[in-house]
């Protein structure tokens, strides 16, 4: 069976995570913002799970029309084959948003969703009342202009929950984004990264997974693993292939430093988690005695003044990391930050700059290469 997938994504990060659905096989990709959308079967869904580097969740479109009121939200909603995806005693929370619309409550259209879908099922399956205690279909909703879409969501946690970092820094940076960041940076099997604010490893270790091809998902679980109208083995085939493609021949390196002593503990055994500490080593060092590697990559999120330090602080540490960077040849380098003066800090102009978000602080990347 055809599906149409939507998988919201990071703004600015769109043409990464389209990659990623590209390169397993799905149709119709195109790009919307924030939004990815492509058209597969089950064994496309699974993988995109599995492979989605850059995107935050992957949702099955169930349906879309206009809402103007809640007359036609209820009716709309009622007008989806819901019986086909979540059985009669099947749980089904409702979550959702609203933006730009007429009906702008969005704890109110979460209760008339959950009614026409209580409804929709009653009469699909023939049944008075629904139990809903088995397995968990989650239903999303997006309201946006007076247009609403109704998904199943097929992850469950956020796909940036990778699962080999419980713990992290007091500032982290997002899986997903620090995979869109390798990605920008062309990261390939036999590249060098250095970060030298490396905190719990997260740069280093996705550019190891993706120098490697290791499946992002491979070791976390799925919301759609026990929906019942997939096959039972969908996803097993789908991990044993992927297991398959690895790289563990890659020489990729990955080398993370980091004046905290804790963080490098933790990226240490983060990296470990993750599959990839055979090919990264975390250090403890200054970032303002920080020395580029010939023919590195350098990867790096300097704290910022909204997140970590005072802005005055974190200025005068990246003119000090500046310094170290640019002191002999030009370095390949994909720098993120938030701070609008960070080229006249950090001394040097950028060859490039992409605008991105890291949660909801507005950034750039700024691309520096030979």
């Amino acid at each position: 069976m055809k599906y149409e997938f939507v998988a919201p994504c990071y703004f600015g990060i769109e043409s990464a995570a389209a990659y990623d659905f590209k390169r397993i096989g799905a149709q119709e990709v195109r790009v919307t913002d924030g939004r990815i959308h492509f058209v597969g079967d089950e064994e496309i869904l699974a993988k995109a799970n599995l492979w989605s580097r850059c995107a935050e969740r992957v949702m099955i479109c169930l349906g879309r029309f206009a809402a103007p009121d809640f007359d036609a939200l209820f009716d709309g909603v009622f007008s989806l084959p819901l019986e086909e995806y979540i059985p009669a005693n099947g749980r089904f929370p409702v979550k959702g948003s609203s933006l730009s619309s007429t009906l702008s409550s969005v704890p109110a259209c979460q209760s008339i969703v959950k009614k026409a879908a209580v409804e929709r099922l009653r009469k699909g399956h023939g049944v008075q009342i629904l139990e809903e205690n088995t397995d968990e279909y989650r239903l999303r909703f997006s309201i946006r202009k007076d247009m609403a879409e109704v998904f199943l969501d097929t992850s469950g946690a956020g796909l940036h929950k990778r699962g080999y970092r419980k713990t992290a820094g007091v500032a982290p940076l997002k899986e997903t984004l620090a995979a869109a960041i390798s990605d920008i940076g062309h990261v390939k099997r036999d590249t060098v990264v250095q970060d030298p604010f490396c905190g719990s490893g997260t740069l280093v270790i996705e550019a190891a997974m993706k120098a490697r091809n290791i499946a992002p998902g491979l070791h976390r679980p799925f919301a759609a693993e026990s929906y019942a109208f997939l096959p039972k083995d969908l996803f097993a085939k789908a991990r044993a292939q992927a297991r398959e493609e690895e790289k563990p021949d890659a020489t990729f390196e990955g080398l993370g430093t980091d004046i905290d002593p804790a963080m490098v503990q933790l990226a240490t055994a983060n990296a470990r988690k993750a599959g990839v500490g055979g090919c990264c080593r975390f250090g403890q060092e200054d970032a303002r005695r920080f020395v580029p590697g010939q023919g590195a990559l350098v990867l790096a999120n300097p704290p910022y003044g909204e997140r970590l330090m005072e802005a005055e602080q974190a200025a005068e540490l990246v003119k000090a990391f500046g310094k170290a960077l640019f002191q002999k040849a030009d370095p390949n380098a994909c720098i993120l930050a938030a701070d609008e003066e960070f080229e006249r800090n950090i001394g040097r102009k950028a060859r490039k700059k992409r605008k991105v978000y890291n949660g909801m602080i507005p950034c750039q990347l700024y691309l520096y290469y030979q």
